[in-house]
């Protein structure tokens, strides 16, 4: 229901801002822009998104099948189980959800994109398996899509490569940053939905194992940052996300082997099941995206960047921030359109300014919480949401203050 007022104030809001500019100011090309992006918008999501997603969808779910096959993937949910049974009380136990929800959130943490989305698609669909109500979200797949649309990440490659491709005078100095921000973004997430749920976060399996993720993530950040160089990171980022990526299917496919499986059968098997769900998407990509197109097109977005410039100024406070808050209202909505507001960001104060700089933190600070929503739960059919929107947009608020204190603590 969320989604459907969300999707009808996206049009509504347009139309306003499209009939005041048309009649008050005389912009007789308003609306032919309007369409414009609707057309531009609906094409774009099925021929550079689902139709690419549909290769990656084949291609990892047939490897997923062989993981489960195998066994790996039930391992890994005894491995994982003690610590998911409580952050996800509603998932059996030892049930491969959990397996394939550890393996989402893996693919995430180290950025790879390509296999984050097709392995997530598999982790809300193994759920959809025990969800009572196949139309309403359960606890376990909104605790599971806040903490995605948190965007948690320790290696922003791609915001590391787009500084260095702009010539910033140290492309990483963002790096401490976007962790701390997106570690916020995730931890607030969490609780929030875990009070919403009556969930005990002090239980001590819960404790240790959030306790262990921060310090292997400070460990890390503090060997980054004393002992690499940018180059360095660069280099082992790359390295190691490609290394353990090709590993996984490596492993799996020898684990099927030992097993005697027809590893070539059980993929095919698992990569129809891949194709049908990339199919099965379009039509909410196509809503959403559209949606989406319309009301960044009507510039309400610069509307409320002026207005939140004036009340700052108002109260006497600093405004440099305003700057980059584009990229802060985009990536809720579209992934590729807040990459594109923080380039442009970079362009317009330099990627050394405390704007580029900022702009790159919230790109990095959350991920895209309107398209999360509708691609994972449209993907299983699921039409009542619940409050999975407001608390993954309350992690992403928490992820923008967070980046906002953070930038001015680093970069003052």
């Amino acid at each position: 229901m969320a989604l459907n007022y969300i999707w009808v104030a996206f049009f509504a809001i347009a139309f306003i801002i499209g009939l005041i500019r048309l009649v008050f100011f005389g912009d007789t090309e308003i609306f032919m822009h309007l369409v414009k992006a609707m057309f531009d918008s609906s094409k774009s999501s099925v021929m550079d998104i689902a139709l690419p997603l549909a290769g990656n969808m084949a291609l990892w779910l047939g490897i997923m099948n062989i993981g489960e096959r195998a066994g790996a993937i039930k391992f890994m949910s005894r491995v994982v189980g003690p610590f998911f049974s409580r952050l996800f009380p509603g998932v059996p136990k030892d049930h491969p959800a959990t397996g394939n929800i550890m393996m989402s959130f893996s693919a995430n943490l180290l950025g790879l994109d390509n296999a984050a989305t097709p392995l997530g698609l598999k982790a809300m669909d193994s759920m959809q398996e025990f969800n009572e109500d196949k139309e309403t979200a359960s606890n376990a797949q909104i605790m599971y899509l806040v903490l995605l649309t948190s965007g948690l990440q320790i290696l922003p490659v791609t915001i590391i490569a787009q500084r260095a491709i702009l010539h910033a005078t140290d492309p990483t100095d963002i790096f401490i940053p976007c962790i701390i921000a997106t570690y916020v973004s995730a931890v607030a997430g969490m609780i929030l939905v875990a009070i919403k749920q009556k969930i005990k976060l002090w239980d001590p399996v819960i404790i240790s194992w959030i306790g262990g993720i921060t310090a292997c993530i400070t460990l890390m950040v503090w060997y980054f940052t004393n002992y690499l160089t940018k180059e360095e990171i660069g280099l082992v980022s790359k390295v190691a996300s490609n290394f353990l990526l090709f590993l996984v299917p490596v492993i799996f496919i020898t684990g099927a082997l030992i097993r005697k499986i027809n590893v070539f059968e059980v993929f095919i098997e698992g990569a129809k099941r891949g194709f049908e769900t990339s199919v099965k998407i379009i039509p909410y990509l196509v809503a959403m995206l559209v949606g989406i197109a319309v009301f960044r097109a009507c510039g309400a977005l610069d509307y409320m960047n002026n207005g939140l410039r004036w009340l700052c100024a108002q109260l006497n406070l600093d405004t440099r921030f305003v700057d980059a808050m584009p990229v802060a209202y985009m990536k809720p909505l579209s992934g590729s359109g807040s990459k594109g507001m923080m380039i442009n960001v970079m362009q317009t104060f330099g990627p050394n300014s405390f704007a580029g700089r900022l702009g790159c933190i919230f790109n990095g600070s959350s991920d895209t919480t309107f398209y999360i929503v509708a691609l994972y739960f449209g993907s299983v059919g699921i039409k009542r949401s619940r409050y999975a929107i407001p608390a993954g947009l309350f992690a992403d608020l928490a992820g923008i203050i967070a980046a906002i204190f953070v930038a001015y603590l680093f970069f003052g």
